[in-house]
C-alpha cells in the first residue's frame, strides 16, 4: 500500500535531500557542478577543467552532477580520478568506500596537482617532469617541475605523504605551538600535503604560492592528535588593484561556504605569517594562512580545506591570461629580480614548512627548495624611486590592505 499522505512525505523527502545535495555541490569551486548559478567578472575568460571559456552568468546542468547526487545511495567505492602518476598509497587503497583522512587527503592532493598541472600546461609548448619518489623512513612523494618555460620560469606542484617518527627538532616546533606532545618517547606521525609555488618569467605576472596539508601524530595511550595546515598567497611585482580584490574575493568566498568569520582571521594571520620582519615589509598582498585547524570536526575541517584547495585555479589563472602577453620593460624584469631576493629570504630564514621539512629525517632537498626561483638579485642599498609604481607596491607590503 501506498497512501497519499505517505508519497507525498517521501516526495518532499527525495526533494529536500536533491535540494541540500545541490546547494552543498555548487558550493566548492573549480569542480564540475550539477547544477550551479556561477557570476564571473564580466568579460573575464574563466577556463575550467576540462578547458572551457565562460563569459558572464554560467548555468550548468550534468549529468554527471547527478550521477554523484545518486551515488548518494550507493555504498560502491569511490573511483580515483586521473593522476600524474601512480599515488604513493596505491590506487586500491585509495579507491576504498570509507577511506581514512589520511587518504582522503591523498586523494584530494592527486586531484589538485594533476588539474592544476594540465591547466599551467596549456600556457606552455612543454610539459612538467613528474618525478615519484620514496623514502626509507616511510612513504614518499609526487614532484611535478616544470622550468624555463615561456609563461613560467618554475612552476613546482608537490605532493609528499610521509610517515615514521618525529625528529625533537620537530617535536620541539609543535609544543611552542601548543600541542601537547610527550618527550619521552618516540612519537610516530603521518602527513599529506600539497604544496606549489609558481614563479612566472613576466614581472607583471604574479608570484603564487599554496599549501595544503593534514598532520597525525600517535600520541601514546591510545591518543592520536590530529590537524589541518595550509593557505594560498598572491606575491606581485607590481599592485594591480583588480588583482588583489579577485584573488581575495575568491579565497573569501571559498572561506564563507564554512564559516563567515574564517576569511578576515585567516588573512590577518597571512599578513603576519608571511612578514620579512628583517627588512619590515610583507612577502606580498596576503592571502589566507592557517594551522592547527582542528575543529568543529574532522570531516567539516576536510571540506573547508578541500573548498579552499579548489579555489586556487579561479583565483590565479585568470590573472596570468590577463598579464602574461603584454609588454615589459627592462626595469620591471629588474624589479622582478629584486623582489624574488626578498621571497628567497623568507622561504630560508622564516618559513616553518622549509624549517620542517629540512629537520625530518630522509628530508628530499630538491622538494623542500622546489620554493625557490631560478633567479634572484641582491643589490647594496637598493630603493625605488619615489612616487614610482615600485615605491605604490612597497608601500602596501609594508601596511597591508584589506581588499575585500
Amino acid at each position: 500500500m501506498n497512501p497519499p499522505g505517505m508519497r507525498k512525505a517521501l516526495n518532499l523527502s527525495f526533494r529536500s535531500l536533491f535540494v541540500r545535495y545541490v546547494a552543498q555541490s555548487s558550493r566548492v569551486g573549480g569542480r564540475v557542478l550539477p547544477l550551479a548559478f556561477r557570476a564571473y567578472p564580466k568579460k573575464t575568460p574563466v577556463r575550467r577543467f576540462p578547458s572551457r571559456r565562460v563569459y558572464g552568468l554560467g548555468v550548468g546542468l550534468s549529468l554527471s552532477g547527478l550521477g554523484g547526487f545518486f551515488g548518494l545511495f550507493s555504498d560502491s567505492p569511490s573511483k580515483l580520478g586521473p593522476c600524474m602518476t601512480e599515488p604513493i598509497s596505491g590506487r586500491e587503497a585509495l579507491e576504498g568506500s570509507s577511506p581514512e583522512m589520511r587518504l582522503k587527503m591523498e586523494k584530494l592532493c592527486l586531484e589538485i596537482q594533476y588539474q592544476l598541472c594540465k591547466r599551467l600546461e596549456e600556457f606552455e609548448d612543454k610539459k612538467f617532469h613528474v618525478d615519484r619518489w620514496t623514502r626509507k623512513e616511510g612513504g614518499g612523494g609526487i614532484s611535478c617541475v616544470l622550468q624555463d618555460g615561456k609563461t613560467f620560469e618554475k612552476a613546482g606542484v608537490n605532493i609528499s605523504v610521509v610517515h615514521g617518527t618525529l625528529p625533537p627538532p620537530a617535536v620541539k616546533q609543535m609544543r611552542s605551538r601548543g600541542k601537547d606532545l610527550p618527550v619521552d618517547r618516540d612519537l610516530p606521525f603521518y602527513a599529506v600535503g600539497i604544496s606549489c609555488v609558481i614563479h612566472p618569467t613576466h614581472p607583471l605576472v604574479p608570484t603564487v604560492h599554496f599549501n595544503y596539508r593534514y598532520f597525525q601524530v600517535d600520541a601514546g595511550d591510545g591518543k592520536t592528535m590530529w590537524w589541518f595546515g595550509g593557505g594560498t598567497d598572491l606575491t606581485p611585482n607590481y599592485l594591480d588593484k583588480e588583482d588583489a580584490v579577485h584573488f581575495h574575493k575568491t579565497l573569501k568566498d571559498a572561506c564563507d561556504g564554512s564559516d563567515l568569520s574564517l576569511y578576515p582571521k585567516y588573512k590577518k594571520w597571512c599578513d603576519d605569517y608571511f612578514n620579512v620582519s628583517h627588512r619590515g615589509e610583507r612577502r606580498g598582498i596576503g592571502g589566507i594562512f592557517f594551522d592547527d585547524f582542528d575543529s568543529p570536526s574532522k570531516d567539516a575541517c576536510y571540506d573547508f580545506v578541500s573548498r579552499c584547495a579548489h579555489s586556487v585555479i579561479p583565483s590565479y589563472l585568470p590573472l596570468v591570461e590577463k598579464h602574461h602577453r603584454q609588454e615589459f620593460t627592462e626595469r620591471q624584469k629588474h624589479w622582478q629580480q629584486l623582489r624574488r631576493g626578498r621571497y628567497v629570504e623568507f622561504n630560508l630564514i622564516h618559513d616553518r614548512g622549509t624549517k620542517f621539512g629540512l629537520h625530518t629525517p630522509g628530508a628530499r632537498i630538491e622538494s623542500i627548495l622546489m620554493s625557490l626561483p631560478l633567479t634572484a638579485r641582491w643589490e647594496y642599498m637598493h630603493a625605488p624611486e619615489k612616487g614610482s609604481a615600485e615605491e605604490e607596491l612597497l608601500k602596501v607590503l609594508k601596511d597591508p590592505k584589506d581588499w575585500v
